[in-house]
């Protein structure tokens, strides 16, 4: 398993994000959050300092070309910003690869307006390697278990995947009068299941908070796996740890090490 991005005293995060240009996230992250209760919010969440400067690490140091991400907000212009860093160093590394959506992030959110904030942050430069897919989501049965599913996907095989979306409460139907619409339910999702083995080794897997879903994830998982569950970030982290499956993906993992 690799080593994760440590955030330490030494670290000046307001000027850490003010360096990069992203002054945005810095005045955004001063304003009052949410009560334990209120689950439902007709605003934005804030940005959380710590999260963002991990993910942006995550991004940069283990090399990262293309991103899925569940859910979209602040974190999709991280990694729009750390996919265009990654860009400029080795753009020409990657072209060698066999990776067709190279230095891309897509977002697939059911929550048309909060997705359309987190576009709207994007800044112009950014823009053409930035993706955006509304779905709705459904309740499911995988494996005779209650889960959740959006109904369409992008056409991507990522080597990063956030996991930080749907929301619970805004799926389109019950099964058996059961849904996750309700304060005492938790997210569920089983896309990345339905996905696994299309994944190629090497690929990571970052579960923010939604602790529940990241035990079904890998209470599921068929592959190998390594999985490591970060308290003071309260982040669940997997990686697909196995052989290659071939000279391709061979390239891709001495890529990522190098």
């Amino acid at each position: 398993m690799f080593s994760t991005p440590l955030v330490n005293s030494n670290i000046d995060l307001k000027s850490y994000f003010i360096e990069q240009g992203l002054e945005e996230i810095v005045d955004a992250s001063d304003a009052p959050g949410l009560s334990v209760n209120e689950m439902i919010t007709e605003t934005p969440y804030l940005p959380e300092l710590e999260d963002l400067y991990r993910l942006h690490r995550f991004i940069i140091e283990q090399k990262r070309t293309t991103i899925l991400e569940f859910g979209s907000g602040w974190s999709t212009l991280i990694f729009a910003h750390a996919l265009r860093a990654n860009k400029k160093a080795y753009s020409s590394e990657v072209a060698t690869l066999r990776r067709n959506n190279p230095f891309e992030v897509h977002a697939v959110d059911n929550e048309k307006r909060f997705m359309k904030m987190a576009e709207n942050r994007i800044p112009a430069n950014l823009k053409g390697d930035t993706f955006f897919h509304f779905s709705e989501v459904q309740m499911v049965e995988f494996q005779g278990r209650f889960s959740t599913l959006y109904e369409t996907l992008p056409l991507i095989n990522p080597d990063f995947i956030y996991l930080d979306g749907p929301d619970q409460f805004n799926v389109i139907n019950e099964i058996s009068g059961f849904t996750t619409a309700h304060k005492d339910m938790m997210p569920m999702s089983c896309d990345i299941l339905r996905l696994e083995h299309f994944l190629t080794p090497g690929t990571i897997i970052v579960v923010d908070g939604r602790a529940a879903n990241a035990r079904f994830l890998n209470a599921n998982f068929q592959r190998g796996w390594s999985y490591v569950y970060e308290a003071p970030y309260d982040q669940h982290i997997f990686q697909l740890d196995e052989e290659p499956l071939g000279m391709h993906n061979k390239r891709q993992l001495d890529f990522y090490a190098s």
